[in-house]
């Protein structure tokens, strides 16, 4: 990850202790700006940054209250925080590093103290982006894993439904799988994993849309804001994709070459469900979908 694409969101009332830090740190990543708490809580949410720099006293909003919001917005949980302050004043120090403050920094600024210190915090937030990464991913198929997949579907549900919208979750099994290892090899069924699912990721073209390895030949597909016809086409399309790579496959019941079952459910936001309920939802559905023959949808609205 090149320094500039990290973002530091600088927080303070006086124009000219932003003009100061923008001097020190623009070559370094890049650099919003906000004059008070409101805005830095609004611009934390458009922007995500990876670090804040939070002036501890401003008008409206102190930096004890903006911090709070931020930690407790899933968004924006993750931003690091160093705040900023005039006073060095050890009970208030206690105080924002009990909220999720990770430094401070002092004014009058310093140059090299204000440089090493946010250089420091956005190396090691680098490192923890990495090791995030690795920890989340799926190293035969490089899609997400299941890890992933409960953090994201929870945080799309919760979304959902504030956003007053729908969205399709669906469970995707490859159909007669164990056959097909059984007669031509876990290497082979290890590369018809691998196709299968980066022929899925290609059917998605939308940024928010995801999709994971549940597990086995089992893979799960999120797609947000997305309704009964919407993700009814999307997942007859990917149905299609996966028929037309024409993986050869001899030992299924269904046909010459590999398919799937896909069970989906769609959400509105008049439903309150846990991951486990809509996860027990779609595998109902798949479940149906097998039973009907595999190598095809079925797909309802969550009642």
């Amino acid at each position: 990850m090149g320094q500039l694409e990290q973002k530091i969101l600088i927080v303070d009332d006086e124009k000219s202790n932003r003009q100061i830090l923008k001097d020190l740190l623009q070559e370094e990543a890049t650099i919003v700006f906000a004059k008070n708490g409101e805005q830095a809580i609004e611009l934390a949410k458009k922007h995500v940054p990876d670090l804040m720099l939070l002036d501890v006293v401003m008008p409206d909003k102190s930096g004890f209250e903006v911090i709070e919001a931020i930690k407790n917005n899933p968004t924006t949980m993750q931003t690091s925080v160093i705040f900023i302050t005039g006073l060095a004043n050890s009970d208030d120090e206690e105080r924002g590093f009990a909220l999720g403050g990770c430094d401070y920094i002092y004014k009058p600024f310093k140059a090299n103290i204000v440089i090493a210190r946010v250089l420091m915090h956005l190396e090691l937030i680098r490192q923890r982006k990495m090791l995030d990464e690795f920890a989340h991913f799926d190293p035969l198929t490089g899609i997400y894993n299941r890890r992933k997949l409960d953090l994201v579907i929870k945080d799309e549900i919760s979304a959902n439904k504030r956003d007053k919208k729908q969205l399709a979750i669906a469970f995707i099994d490859i159909d007669y799988f164990k056959q097909y290892n059984d007669n031509y090899g876990h290497g082979a069924g290890d590369m018809a994993l691998k196709k299968v699912a980066t022929t899925m990721k290609e059917a998605l073209h939308r940024p928010r849309d995801f999709i994971a390895r549940y597990g086995g030949e089992e893979f799960v597909i999120i797609l947000p804001d997305s309704n009964l016809s919407g993700a009814t086409q999307v997942f007859e399309q990917l149905l299609h994709a996966i028929r037309s790579k024409k993986i050869q496959h001899g030992f299924s019941d269904v046909a010459s070459m590999l398919t799937v079952s896909i069970g989906a459910v769609i959400i509105d936001d008049t439903h309150t469900v846990s991951n486990e309920e809509v996860m027990l939802q779609a595998d109902k559905l798949l479940y149906q979908a097998k039973h009907n023959g595999r190598n095809r949808l079925v797909i309802e609205q969550m009642s």
